[in-house]
């Protein structure tokens, strides 16, 4: 099965594709409990919600397109194929170890995401040429095996990806003036998305608007902005509450998404009278794709965001005007 733009697995549904999800499913750990082999029942949809949570995706049960493709990212082993700069950009938790490995060593590749970028390529040249292998940027057997043979795992060691972070949060504006931001809507928010940017703009930030359902074409569209941070606002389904989401995932964390996203759930709730959904770090493509500190701020019901659009607008300014003075020594 392809990763094609319209799967959607659910309940009820059987077939090969079914079968292939299980099969990946079970290979990673995941009991499909009793469901026949190619039938979509409760024990699969338990499973996939398992994985997601565990993915960092968001929890339905559905096997999308987001999940399908983490799902065959998670299959992905270092060493199980080559890896190396190309478009599109090669995507697996194969790619996020040798970041790791890589990052541990001291070669900066960028944030850990999986995503076989131009920083991971050129960490990894960088890394041929200390150890005497041909510099060709392609992660085969022998750069794999060099690899490995340091041992050293990354758990314990702090990557220099993460030290590198906080030194560009450290020479970061400390004000809102000035501050490249980019706010991002998926669709239905666009009054409040314009109080927000009128309020920055007032405070002296360079802003620029993003409105589309495809976190991935935000993600570019932020990228090519030079943001320096991301703002995401979104209408959620389920009982009144706020929650927030930053980039996690591979064992590492955003240290500003991480910060912003808790002075946001903390000004957002007050300032709203909604209960409080928690911040989580999260690997929805739109915060993995990003390569500024982004958050996702989604509240429900919609019709607090219609009615208090100023009040948002003001906590968001807020919140965002403290993550800049954030001392990050």
């Amino acid at each position: 099965m392809s990763p094609d733009q319209g799967i959607r697995l659910d309940v009820g549904d059987s077939g090969p594709a079914t079968a292939d999800v299980q099969r990946r499913l079970r290979q990673l750990g995941f009991s499909t409990g009793i469901d026949p082999e190619g039938s979509y029942q409760v024990g699969t949809r338990a499973a996939v919600q398992a994985f997601q949570h565990r993915r960092g995706l968001r929890v339905d049960g559905v096997c999308g397109v987001q999940t399908w493709s983490a799902l065959v990212e998670a299959g992905r082993r270092l060493g199980d194929r080559f890896l190396y700069r190309r478009t599109p950009m090669l995507r697996g938790d194969d790619v996020a170890e040798l970041q790791q490995r890589l990052s541990a060593l001291g070669f900066d590749t960028g944030r850990v995401d999986g995503i076989f970028g131009d920083l991971t390529s050129a960490a990894l040249g960088e890394f041929q040429r200390n150890v005497g292998l041909p510099v060709d940027g392609i992660a085969g057997a022998s750069t794999a095996s060099e690899l490995l043979r340091f041992g050293t795992r990354h758990d314990d060691t702090e990557l220099v990806t993460s030290v590198r972070d906080r030194e560009r949060l450290r020479q970061s504006p400390r004000t809102l003036a000035e501050q490249r931001v980019a706010i991002g809507e998926e669709g239905g928010l666009d009054a409040t998305v314009a109080a927000l940017r009128r309020l920055l703009v007032a405070h002296g930030a360079v802003v620029t608007t993003h409105h589309h359902p495809d976190g991935s074409i935000q993600a570019s569209e932020a990228n090519a902005a030079g943001a320096e941070v991301y703002i995401g606002l979104r209408l959620d389904a389920g009982p009144r509450h706020c929650s927030t989401a930053y980039y996690a995932g591979y064992r590492y964390s955003s240290p500003g998404g991480r910060r912003l996203a808790e002075l946001l759930q903390d000004r957002m709730c007050a300032s709203l009278d909604l209960p409080d959904g928690g911040s989580r770090g999260m690997a929805l493509p739109l915060l993995r794709e990003t390569r500024m500190p982004a958050v996702i701020c989604q509240v429900s019901p919609a019709t607090v965001v219609v009615e208090q659009s100023p009040v948002i607008a003001r906590a968001v300014v807020d919140a965002l005007a403290e993550w800049a003075g954030t001392p990050w020594d």
